[in-house]
């Protein structure tokens, strides 16, 4: 926790050995997260890296929670700013007609694959679905956090939500199906 301190005061000094540092320390984390909304890795290089200079632009940590927490917060952020930027938020605006009749989960008991598999599933996933998804299961939000967050109607977020684990369930049955045929 020492280290943490002197690092915080570092960063907030301007230290480009503590800004270093913070970078090696948090940057592969956070890459991962930048991926989990963007899905896409060089989208995920770009949004971590405007992260970062925003964090040492200003660096604003005020200790509310832990750092990992507040980065991770910014990242957020940032990435959700950037599909803004690209006009794939637009994709999270849906109306009740647009939404496919999407069948109840199947049960998932017993299929396992790996954790990246899984990253990758979700990376596949369309923009609003993935966005509400991380938001959802990753930052713990609700749903009126959700909406207020990305300017949508609290049921959109739970439609998305729905259908984002739907597809996610069918992707990896058929993923275990392919696997146990090998």
């Amino acid at each position: 926790m020492e280290n943490e301190i002197e690092l915080i005061k570092g960063c907030r000094a301007g230290s480009d050995s503590a800004r270093k540092q913070l970078y090696t320390l948090y940057s592969q984390r956070m890459l991962a997260v930048c991926f989990r909304y963007t899905g896409d890795m060089d989208a995920a290089h770009d949004v971590l890296h405007d992260a970062f200079i925003k964090i040492f632009t200003n660096f604003s940590f005020r200790g509310d929670s832990s750092l990992t927490t507040w980065i991770t917060r910014v990242m957020v952020t940032q990435s959700i700013d950037y599909l803004r930027r690209e006009k794939k938020m637009s994709r999270l605006v849906v109306h009740e007609e647009q939404l496919p009749e999407v069948p109840d989960l199947p049960d998932m008991r017993g299929e396992e694959i790996s954790e990246e598999q899984l990253m990758a599933f979700i990376a596949e996933l369309p923009d609003g679905c993935r966005t509400v998804f991380n938001l959802y299961v990753f930052e713990e939000r609700s749903h009126k956090e959700i909406a207020a967050m990305l300017r949508i109607k609290e049921h959109s977020s739970t439609s998305q939500l729905h259908r984002a684990k739907c597809l996610l369930a069918k992707r990896i049955k058929e993923y275990t199906k392919h696997e146990e045929r090998k």
